[in-house]
């Protein structure tokens, strides 16, 4: 197999603050970037003439089984669920696919059915299916009639939240989600309602953490964002309504907080299509939401990227290079974008082993830019060469 020198590089590695000139190899039958070039000979040498190199991005909250334009949904003659598995499947592949040719080399998903993202993550890491990395959740863990039901395992009290812990870790999942409060895209709910309770989380973080896995908890209300972290999730995803003491208590406890502003923000610009309960309060959390991620980059929080997408016209194309745009509008600086789609995400998601900084033996995921992301964000999502295991998507 192939060894190719790419040289005259500008790289951000992920462990420093700056872009870098440095030359560096790719070999093509493992996947894996080496940075000792006079150990190794050359098939091919490719000249980046100063563009930017920077690790693949890392999206830490996806629903690959969503279709975000509803143009496949409505099939509401196809009732059985062997039907259903295949049109979420073939939802998920378009997806991942779309995902991986605009940057994104792994990826978390946060709730999927018919275990697709589980079985999918299989296939990518036998070899099988050439797409971004995957994590895999499974079902949601959710209150009987809560947020996120249609994507999720519907669990009351704690032996309920092991016992369903315990089925999707055997099924594959290597993370657990579960929803600690209520959302924007189900009525008759509010973001600030408390869902599953601080208890029933615990349990299934202590089943997650017991195997090594993360397990994240979409939380938008104060309290239920103050419960999870009590219960010892790896990660608060959206974290809307964040105060003082939740910041310091992010602080305290090491955890991550994934964003997802481009959720809200893409419902908010489809006011027409979309029901009006909907729109109304994705518009009413928007500016706190904006606020909080703000504040939280200010104090110190660990952030990592994650879009929600699949969710209303929040698409797997630009999204994730959008949403770095949208966090430095919250006051995150474009450093702390850049390491919250690479370095931190790895850390949160426990592959940085493999991958989130370009190291020596690390996977071959990066991007090369045609201009420096830490003087202008949106350069993420102009054109772009994406690699993936050292191979041009």
């Amino acid at each position: 197999m192939t060894k190719t020198k790419f040289k005259n590089a500008q790289v951000f590695t992920g462990n420093g603050e700056q872009f870098e000139q440095i030359d560096f190899g790719v070999d093509e039958s493992t996947g894996r970037l080496f940075f000792d070039l006079e150990n190794h000979s050359f098939d091919t040498e490719k000249d980046l003439g100063g563009r930017f190199v920077m690790p693949g991005l890392i999206n830490c909250h996806t629903h690959v089984v969503l279709d975000p334009f509803f143009k496949i949904g409505g099939l509401s003659t196809v009732s059985s669920k062997e039907a259903e598995a295949v049109r979420g499947t073939f939802i998920a592949l378009d997806n991942i696919q779309k995902s991986l040719k605009h940057g994104v080399t792994y990826l978390r998903d946060c709730g999927s059915s018919f275990d697709i993202d589980i079985k999918l993550s299989q296939l990518e890491k036998e070899g099988h299916l050439f797409a971004p990395g995957i994590i895999g959740s499974g079902p949601a863990l959710v209150m009987t009639g809560g947020h996120g039901v249609e994507l999720g395992l519907e669990t009351d009290g704690s032996d309920e939240m092991r016992r369903n812990a315990r089925r999707n870790i055997k099924n594959g999942a290597r993370n657990i989600k579960m929803m600690a409060t209520g959302g924007v895209s189900v009525d008759g709910e509010k973001p600030t309602d408390v869902q599953l309770s601080e208890e029933e989380m615990r349990v299934a973080v202590e089943e997650a953490h017991h195997k090594g896995y993360t397990a994240c908890a979409h939380a938008q209300g104060t309290e239920g964002i103050k419960n999870a972290i009590r219960a010892g999730v790896d990660s608060i995803e959206h974290g809307v309504y964040l105060d003082d003491e939740s910041i310091q208590m992010l602080l305290d406890h090491g955890t991550f907080v994934v964003p997802t502003l481009i959720a809200p923000y893409a419902i908010n610009q489809h006011p027409d299509v979309l029901p009006e309960f909907m729109v109304a309060k994705s518009v009413e959390i928007s500016e706190a939401h904006f606020e909080s991620i703000g504040k939280a980059a200010k104090a110190g929080v660990k952030l990592a990227l994650g879009t929600d997408s699949g969710t209303a016209y929040n698409d797997f194309e630009n999204s994730a290079a959008f949403e770095m745009e949208l966090m430095v509008r919250a006051g995150v600086t474009p450093l702390q974008a850049l390491q919250a789609a690479s370095k931190n995400a790895a850390e949160l998601l426990k592959i940085d082993q493999e991958t989130g900084t370009l190291e020596n033996g690390k996977l071959a995921d990066f991007l090369v830019l045609k201009e420096n992301p830490l003087e202008d964000i949106r350069a993420v999502q102009g054109e772009k060469d994406v690699y993936k295991k050292g191979k041009l998507v």
